[in-house]
């Protein structure tokens, strides 16, 4: 209700999805209307998506890209993720434990996601984007929306990057919970890490399983494959997934209505 009435949208019309395109710098736009602070609004948006609600992560992390020089363009996008929060401000995350308990992770890229609508010229336009969300029984524990540092070279290692920027959290979320057996006896099990499986990219999989390097991608050989060894001890087993059910696809684009209250509902419960 803070950030609503800051911004003078107590009172707006709710919209069903927090984002409905790819925002660029829009360097040429027109300038803003309204006089709210733009950084402190999306600073606040920030710690609300970093905390409870994992559904405007990637919407939220678009917007964060124009703090220095925001236009009207960025604006709107703004009002419209509080229009959406305005919608469902008393929702958030619901915990309904399944079982068995299960470390899952889905994980997905967007490859050259800001080529059509960005700066061609800028190499940020280039950049993919990785999106994951680390579960555990069923309830989000770790999410993630942003763009990958490195340039990938195809849809394979976008998502072969998207798929090792996840194990940095899945790996240390795993040993957490180990020690929390010890100290709670909880019940524990492996984890479980998803792919998705865009046409060729069925090819991140397999590279994940594969215990060779690969010509193709000895350029990435040192950052991104350090996680092999826990596939093949075992430790961590990769699967693909249908386009359909891949959670991860709320963190990498904005999506249509349908889908996106499909798999908010099967990620947060609602």
């Amino acid at each position: 209700d803070k950030v609503l009435s800051l911004t003078g949208l107590a009172t707006a019309n709710s919209v069903p999805t927090p984002a409905t395109t790819i925002l660029d710098h829009d360097n040429d736009g027109l300038e803003r209307e309204t006089e709210w602070h733009y950084r402190q609004i999306v600073g606040i948006l920030t710690y609300i998506s970093y905390n409870t609600r994992p559904d405007i992560t990637f919407a939220v992390n678009q917007v964060s890209r124009f703090c220095n020089n925001p236009k009207r363009s960025h604006e709107r996008a703004v009002k419209r993720i509080l229009r959406y929060l305005r919608g469902t401000r008393t929702n958030g995350i619901i915990i309904r434990p399944t079982f068995p308990q299960l470390l899952d992770c889905y994980v997905d890229a967007d490859f050259c996601g800001l080529w059509k609508s960005d700066n061609t010229s800028d190499p940020i336009s280039v950049r993919s984007r990785t999106g994951y969300v680390i579960m555990f029984c069923g309830t989000p524990l770790v999410w993630c929306s942003k763009l990958q540092s490195e340039i990938a070279l195809s849809t394979v290692e976008a998502e072969y990057i998207a798929l090792s920027q996840s194990m940095r959290d899945l790996l240390p979320t795993k040993q957490l919970l180990k020690e929390l057996q010890e100290i709670f006896q909880l019940p524990t099990s492996t984890p479980t890490t998803t792919s998705t499986v865009f046409e060729d990219n069925a090819g991140a999989v397999e590279l994940a399983r594969c215990p060779k390097m690969r010509p193709r991608t000895k350029h990435i050989a040192v950052k991104y494959h350090h996680f092999r060894h826990h596939v093949q001890k075992g430790d961590i087993t990769i699967k693909p997934i249908s386009t359909t059910d891949q959670i991860a696809d709320l963190f990498t684009k904005p999506l249509p209505e349908g889908k996106f209250l499909r798999l908010r509902q099967f990620m947060i419960g609602w």
